[in-house]
């Protein structure tokens, strides 16, 4: 059973992403990955080839800056690197997520575990999403429960929308294709979107806001302030260790964050919904991208 991996990447050095530990990552899992590197002007291919490791192939890309649409370059990107996969089984991991180093037997017990069980598309992992620093997490209904990062690669699979789960399609036609059925695993992604200085995390912002909106759109919303992390709706103390690849990133850090819950900007509805979910567990009228089998 083969299993090879793809990510994608541009200006990661620029805009603060792990993307190297992210790779070193799933190393040890894969026997190889396709890493598209984007037109980046800040070393992040040498940072790639810097890994030094034979299983790391690079693909070079262009990215096309008017594909403005939902996120559509990120698709477009994540599908140039499933095209080179012919393993039996994929592995995407995006630039700012990291498996712990924990996990690496765990991920290829349900992979070897799915790979026997023909109704079994691919896995499902939990994300932690961590905020404001590398010990605070956000776990609401405004941020993705679960993604799928792991299916078998013979059944039409490519990147749905702006690349954050995947779906089956029939053919060139199909705009919409079907929700890949899965089994959920309990193999946390650490996911660090928003783990960078302040001042950083506006510029990522501004930029990759332009994306999804219009010119007049950036005109109108873009801000020179610092990102302000507790302008958000909840957060919780991660409890847990982060893996070990993110020691001397986490290490570099230069910024301070202090929550204040008492700035929380959760709406009265999203308010219900958290305690309906505290005391029953259940997340009500949240969309899946995906069909769990049981």
């Amino acid at each position: 059973m083969d299993i090879e991996g793809f990510t994608y990447v541009r200006n990661g050095i620029q805009m603060g992403y792990p993307f190297v530990e992210s790779i070193k990552s799933i190393l040890p899992i894969v026997n190889k990955i396709f890493v598209v590197v984007g037109d980046s002007v800040d070393g992040t291919r040498k940072a790639v080839e810097d890994i030094d490791s034979k299983k790391v192939v690079i693909i070079d890309s262009v990215w096309q800056d008017e594909k403005r649409n939902n996120g559509e370059i990120f698709m477009e990107q994540s599908n140039l690197g499933l095209a080179e996969i012919t393993s039996d089984w994929a592995f995407h991991i995006q630039a700012d997520e990291v498996l712990h180093q924990n996990d690496i037997n765990k991920t290829l017990e349900f992979i070897q575990l799915a790979d026997k069980d023909d109704r079994i598309d691919g896995l499902l992992f939990p994300f932690l999403h961590f905020w404001g620093d590398y010990k605070h997490i956000r776990d609401t209904r405004k941020t993705h429960p679960f993604e799928i990062r792991v299916f078998k690669n013979n059944r039409n699979i490519l990147s749905y929308k702006d690349s954050q789960g995947f779906r089956s399609f029939s053919d060139t036609n199909d705009l919409v294709g079907s929700k890949l059925r899965v089994i959920k695993t309990d193999i946390p992604v650490f996911h660090y979107s928003y783990t960078r200085n302040p001042k950083l995390m506006n510029k990522k912002a501004n930029y990759f806001h332009r994306f999804w909106h219009s010119n007049d759109w950036l005109k109108e919303n873009t801000t020179a302030q610092e990102f302000d992390y507790n302008d958000v709706d909840l957060l919780k103390t991660f409890e847990g260790t982060n893996p070990v690849y993110m020691d001397e990133f986490i290490k570099n850090k230069d910024w301070d964050f202090i929550y204040d819950p008492s700035k929380s900007n959760m709406s009265f509805k999203d308010k219900i919904f958290n305690e309906i979910r505290k005391k029953t567990g259940l997340r009500l009228f949240e969309s899946k991208n995906y069909i769990e089998v049981k």
